[in-house]
């Protein structure tokens, strides 16, 4: 455009510049020639002269305004020569096209990505680098982009683009595009990369993370198994074994013979002792698994653990679930369970709390576990402790069943940890 305006005022320089020079000197010379009363011949001469200096002066200044322009478009044509090697030389594909969407910029990455030679592609719907799926959305989605005004956007937020090679490979991309308007006219320039690899190697990393799940679910259900296998043995048979032998040191202590007075110390320090061990017994039985969560549920094991916790502690817990009659089969009442345990121990560890409340609620689709305390909290930035590894396993048994958590904390504002699982409620029998 602006090339163009220097032409045009060249020319109209060129033919009109003298003529209007030459009528104003003979306008001023025939005043000057009447106020100095200069005959004919006199006029003639200093009029040619005057003709002659006034060619010379527009020939000079056409010859500025060429210059200009020759000055104008040396250094266009520079401007575009590095922006073309700038487009050529991005690692990125990039293509522009016209208002009707056809294609008038392929740079050499466009080429290598789409296996299209430039000059097969050049004046081309941009419709000929995409899966027959997507050309019917396409003019429809790049027209209501020029409607918007918006200078640039993301393509692809809401979907996984995809563009085709020469040979039909269908493949993924990443694209962006911009509009702008030249001389009336609208361009749409898109910038996209190949992503193959990167969906692979994320297809390869969600399918290692789903092997990963299961290995880890697979082990936790065994090791659950296992402590469940040794906490009954330890409470059927070692237990009541200790508790016949307790009977019977207190059958000897009720029988000792006259003059073996002597021994009743030794037998009461043996009751004591076994009474000690089955207590000891008990305990190491009920923490690798509480027989009644087997038994009579999740509810009733974490009541008894809330209660639990506030004898061996000494902190106040209340416990809500609602809706009160709910079951969960396992692997769901093992993790909340397991979580609310390991939430109680840090709550004793670290908290420094006097009051706990914990809520489990139960909808349609989630199960929801909310561990409150009003302890002295931590800065959740902070690096983890060494050997410490509270949150990290209640994330893990909460990634196994695709559950997430969240832990809202600070410096002397205690601590909110809530667990969200997804879980679907089995139907009520008719």
């Amino acid at each position: 455009m602006p090339n163009t305006l220097v032409r045009i005022r060249g020319r109209l320089l060129l033919i009109f510049g003298p003529v209007l020079a030459i009528g104003t000197a003979s306008a001023l010379l025939a005043l000057t020639a009447a106020y100095a009363g200069w005959h004919t011949d006199q006029m003639r001469a200093l009029a040619a002269v005057l003709g002659v200096m006034i060619a010379l002066f527009a020939i000079v200044l056409f010859y500025l305004q060429t210059g200009q322009r020759r000055a104008a478009d040396v250094a266009l044509h520079g401007i575009e020569a590095r922006v073309d090697s700038i487009v050529d030389s991005a690692m990125d594909a990039i293509i522009t096209v016209d208002a009707d969407q056809r294609v008038i910029l392929f740079n050499k990455a466009a080429e290598q990505v789409f296996n299209h030679p430039r000059s097969a592609v050049l004046g081309q719907p941009l419709e000929m680098l995409m899966p027959e799926a997507m050309r019917g959305s396409h003019r429809e989605h790049v027209r209501r982009f020029g409607a918007t005004g918006s200078t640039a956007r993301r393509m692809g937020d809401q979907t996984v683009l995809m563009g085709q090679r020469a040979g039909g490979e269908v493949f993924p991309i990443e694209a962006s595009i911009s509009q702008h308007s030249e001389d009336g006219r609208r361009f749409f320039t898109v910038i996209l990369r190949d992503v193959t690899e990167r969906v692979r190697a994320g297809a390869e990393l969600r399918r290692s993370r789903d092997e990963l799940r299961e290995l880890a679910s697979a082990a936790i259900s065994v090791r659950e198994q296992e402590k469940s296998r040794v906490a009954r043995e330890l409470h059927d048979e070692l237990a009541q074994a200790l508790t016949a032998l307790k009977m019977d040191v207190n059958w000897l202590k009720e029988r000792l013979p006259s003059g073996a007075e002597s021994l009743s110390p030794k037998l009461e320090s043996m009751q004591n002792m076994l009474d000690t061990t089955v207590k000891a017994t008990r305990r190491i039985s009920s923490d690798l698994r509480p027989l009644m969560l087997d038994d009579l549920g999740l509810i009733p094991a974490t009541e008894w653990l809330v209660n639990n916790f506030t004898e061996r502690s000494g902190i106040a817990c209340e416990f809500a679930v609602d809706p009160p009659d709910l079951e969960l089969q396992d692997p769901h009442a093992t993790a909340i369970f397991r979580i609310l345990q390991e939430s109680l121990t840090n709550v004793v560890r670290h908290a420094r709390a006097t009051r706990v409340n914990i809520t489990l609620d139960a909808s349609n689709d989630e199960l929801a576990l909310r561990v409150r305390d009003n302890g002295c909290g931590f800065a959740a930035g902070d690096p983890r402790k060494p050997n410490s590894y509270g949150l990290v396993g209640l994330r893990e048994r909460a990634y196994l069943l695709d559950g997430e958590i969240k832990v809202d904390t600070a410096p002397g504002k205690g601590t909110v940890i809530e667990v969200c699982i997804p879980w679907r409620k089995a139907p009520s029998a008719a």
